[in-house]
C-alpha cells in the first residue's frame, strides 16, 4: 500500500469567482505548466494513485486540462476534480472522454456567493444536465455538495438549500424528501455514483487568526499532503497559502521533502494530539 490516500495538486490558483467561504489567494497568480506536471506526477508516483485537483482556483479555467488528464491517465493516476461549476457547459463532453477522471465534486454553494455572476438556474441546469449524462455513460462518481450549513445562522441558508434539494428530487425522481434525512456532515446517495454530502461552513487557517488551540488531530502527512502551483508542499489542502512551506517539488526530491525533520514533526505531533506549527495551531478543522 502506497504512503498517501491521496494527494491534491493545485493546477491553478485562479478563480472566477469571488466566495466568502474561500478566500482570493495572496499568492501570484499563475497556471501550472504541463511539463511541470509531468515533474510532479513522476516524484509522487511511488507515494500515491489518487490526485485531487484542489486547493485554491478553479480547475476547468485551466487552458490546459484535457492535456493534464491525459498524462495523469499515462502516468496510472485516478483523479479527483473539485469545481463550482460554472464552466461545466462548456468543457464537460471533453471530461467524459477522459479515462483518468475517477470523480467531480461540484460545489453547489457557490452559486448562492455569486449572484452576479451565476444564474442559480442556469447554474444548477448545467450541473444537473452534466451529471445525468456522466452517470449514463461513464463509471465517473458525481458528488454535489452542499457546504456551507450554518449552525447559528439558519434561515436564510436553509432557504437556499431547500431549493436545491427540491430540485433534485424533482430531477431524480425520488420519493422521499432528502431534507428527512439530511445531516451536516454526512452524506446521501441518491443513485448509483451520485451523493450529495453535506456539511457546515468551515474557515481557512489563518496564522494571524487570534483562535489558537495546540491540541487535536489532523490527517496531513498522513493519508495526504497537497502541492501548490509553484511547486510548494504544504502539509493539508487547507494550507491554501503555503504557510507551511516543506520544500519546493522542482528543486528537490518530493521523498525528501516529506521525509525532512518538519514534515516528521508535523506527523508525530498529531500521534499526539498536538499541533507543532503555528497554522495548524489555528485551524479549527481538527479532530
Amino acid at each position: 500500500m502506497k504512503k498517501f490516500k491521496k494527494i491534491y495538486v493545485e493546477i491553478t490558483n485562479i478563480c472566477n469567482l469571488s466566495c466568502h467561504f474561500c478566500p482570493k489567494s495572496k499568492r501570484k497568480l499563475e497556471y501550472m505548466k504541463l511539463d511541470s506536471f509531468g515533474k510532479i506526477l513522476r516524484e509522487i508516483k511511488p507515494f500515491t494513485d489518487y490526485i485531487y485537483l484542489h486547493v485554491k482556483g478553479e480547475p476547468l479555467l485551466h487552458p490546459q486540462l484535457e492535456e493534464f488528464l491525459d498524462l495523469a491517465y499515462v502516468y496510472g493516476f485516478k483523479v479527483n476534480i473539485t469545481t463550482n461549476g460554472s464552466f461545466i457547459k462548456g468543457t464537460g463532453d471533453k471530461l467524459l472522454t477522459k479515462p483518468a477522471l475517477r470523480q467531480i465534486n461540484f460545489s453547489l454553494h457557490s452559486f448562492g456567493e455569486n449572484p452576479e455572476n451565476i444564474h442559480k438556474n442556469n447554474y444548477l441546469r448545467d450541473i444537473l444536465f452534466f451529471s445525468k449524462k456522466t452517470l449514463e455513460k461513464t463509471d465517473i462518481i458525481i458528488s454535489l455538495r452542499l457546504w456551507n450549513f450554518n449552525k447559528k445562522i439558519k434561515d436564510e441558508t436553509q432557504k437556499g438549500n431547500n431549493e436545491i434539494l427540491q430540485i433534485l428530487e424533482k430531477e431524480f425522481k425520488l420519493d422521499y424528501k432528502i431534507s428527512d434525512i439530511l445531516n451536516p456532515g454526512r452524506g446521501v446517495k441518491i443513485s448509483d455514483k451520485l451523493y450529495l454530502n453535506s456539511d457546515y461552513q468551515f474557515k481557512w487557517p489563518d496564522k494571524d487568526d487570534i483562535y489558537e488551540d495546540a491540541t487535536g488531530f489532523c490527517y496531513g502527512m498522513r493519508t495526504h499532503t497537497a502541492i501548490l502551483v509553484d511547486g510548494t508542499v504544504v502539509p493539508c489542502c487547507l494550507d491554501g497559502e503555503g504557510s507551511i512551506n516543506l520544500g519546493n517539488i522542482f528543486n528537490d526530491s518530493f521523498n525528501n521533502i516529506i521525509n525532512s525533520n518538519r514534515s516528521k514533526a508535523i506527523y508525530s505531533g498529531f500521534s499526539e494530539k498536538t499541533a507543532v506549527e503555528k497554522l495548524c495551531k489555528k485551524c479549527q478543522f481538527k479532530i
